[in-house]
């Protein structure tokens, strides 16, 4: 993965911030002064916090899950499009659609209808319509495809949410908040970073700023995608590889009496127990409601399998959380056993009809 370098960020204008009298007190943190009214944001903490960014967005795509990537202003959305469509991952350009993640079956059902469409236009059916009805089926599809097209392929909710600027975002920050998906966004010194679960403080305005971090994000996307392509590849080439044969070892002649008082060993040494194997860790992101953070905290404490998380109970991980940062005090995991049960079994298809079917991971109380 590539560092962004600082002089790199400083030649792009991503440390130029708002008015002092328009900044969030918030985000005195990662300001590094003020010159001409307007505040300067510290570019090495810029720095720090993109390499952090980058680091969970890469292990999050390479567990397989998407990344929904939210920029509706006018100096950001060409940019977000072009980046974010090389690496194939989801995103909103035109505007935020109320209950995107919320209400994410309705939103299927109308990307299903796009696909009904395009499925009446090859069969014949279309032109079966009068020329008024293909006129406004006509009409529909454009508008689906323009709201909604960059969304056909993310049949389940996203693993995380990558944000430009939070304050116009601001129902997407909410909705994600509420289905506890980890949050990644350019914050600029107007903004509240507190809802944010990865901040890169940074210009949100500027189109060079923008693109440079852009840049850095969907090229550390690209790598996690990769990693998981190198993997499956590894794991197809290594169940097709014919086992070796085992070569048969010719018989030795038999040693004279002398040959074998001298190549006797005067006493023998006890054979050394060979060291218990490491248990390999289970892709616990792959949970509705664990993020690559919760899921370390997790591995660190000792439940490391689908196996394990099933056996424990919500409330003693709800403290091992709680107990690992305050950041990760507020996830639910209680449908966490139920999920894992299923992920353990091999159940894979109920599992993900279940985290379809129920919003954020999170079973409605009357259940």
């Amino acid at each position: 993965m590539a560092k962004v370098e600082v002089k790199q960020l400083l030649e792009a204008g991503v440390h130029f911030g708002h008015l002092t009298r328009k900044w969030n007190p918030n985000m005195a943190p990662y300001i590094y002064m003020e010159r001409n009214g307007i505040h300067v944001i510290n570019l090495y903490k810029t720095v720090a916090k993109l390499d952090e960014a980058n680091e969970a967005l890469k292990k999050i795509a390479a567990s397989g899950r998407k990344i929904l990537f939210v920029a509706t202003k006018k100096q950001a959305k060409d940019i977000v499009a072009e980046k974010v469509a090389n690496v194939n991952m989801p995103y909103i350009t035109e505007r935020w659609p109320g209950g995107m993640l919320t209400n994410f079956v309705t939103i299927r059902k109308a990307v299903k209808k796009m696909a009904a469409i395009d499925r009446m236009k090859k069969d014949g059916t279309f032109l079966t319509l009068s020329k008024k009805e293909r006129l406004q089926v006509d009409r529909l599809r454009a508008k689906l495809e323009k709201n909604l097209g960059s969304i056909s392929e993310m049949t389940r909710l996203p693993g995380a949410i990558f944000i430009v600027d939070t304050m116009r975002e601001h129902i997407a920050v909410k909705e994600a908040q509420k289905l506890k998906i980890p949050i990644f966004a350019i914050v600029d010194t107007n903004s509240d970073p507190r809802p944010i679960d990865y901040i890169i403080p940074a210009n949100d305005d500027a189109g060079k700023s923008i693109e440079v971090i852009m840049g850095a994000v969907t090229e550390a996307v690209a790598e996690g995608l990769a990693d998981r392509k190198a993997e499956k590849q590894g794991d197809k080439e290594g169940k097709e590889q014919p086992k070796a044969k085992e070569k048969v070892a010719a018989p030795k002649a038999e040693k004279t009496a002398q040959e074998k008082v001298e190549a006797a060993p005067a006493e023998e040494k006890p054979k050394k127990k060979a060291a218990p194997k490491a248990k390999k860790a289970d892709d616990l992101t792959k949970i509705e409601g664990i993020g690559p953070k919760a899921a370390e905290a997790l591995v660190a404490a000792g439940i490391a399998t689908y196996a394990d998380l099933a056996k424990a109970k919500p409330d003693a991980v709800k403290t091992i959380l709680t107990d690992a940062s305050p950041r990760l005090a507020h996830l639910e995991p209680a449908s966490w056993p139920k999920q894992a049960k299923m992920a353990a079994d091999g159940k894979w298809e109920e599992l993900k009809e279940w985290q379809d079917n129920t919003k954020g991971g999170v079973e409605d109380s009357e259940e």
